[in-house]
């Protein structure tokens, strides 16, 4: 396998593991808003929590969020490999 191939496969995986974490942390979040919205219903101090309310708008969230990350990744990664393979303009070095 060539260089040029690895780098663009490990680019894609770091896309793929950042679009993990980015979803993984948006549905945390939510989690962890309801636990608040839970609590404060138990406490008397608000409506009753129902998971559903707060988990339901928070996957496609998570979703578009991840998405858009990974896609930004990939489109420069793409893009900075395309632009390392052509050559310069300027021709190659010469010895004055």
């Amino acid at each position: 396998m060539n260089r040029k191939r690895l780098a663009v496969g490990l680019w894609i995986v770091w896309a793929v593991v950042v679009w993990n974490v980015v979803f993984d942390r948006v549905l945390v979040e939510a989690g962890r808003e309801y636990v608040r919205t839970a609590r404060a219903a138990a406490a008397g101090h608000g409506l009753y929590a129902r998971i559903d309310d707060t988990m339901r708008p928070a996957v496609p969230r998570a979703v578009a969020l991840a998405t858009a990350a990974a896609g930004v990744i990939v489109v420069v990664g793409l893009v900075v490999f395309r632009r390392a393979g052509r050559p310069t303009s300027a021709g190659p070095l010469r010895k004055t």
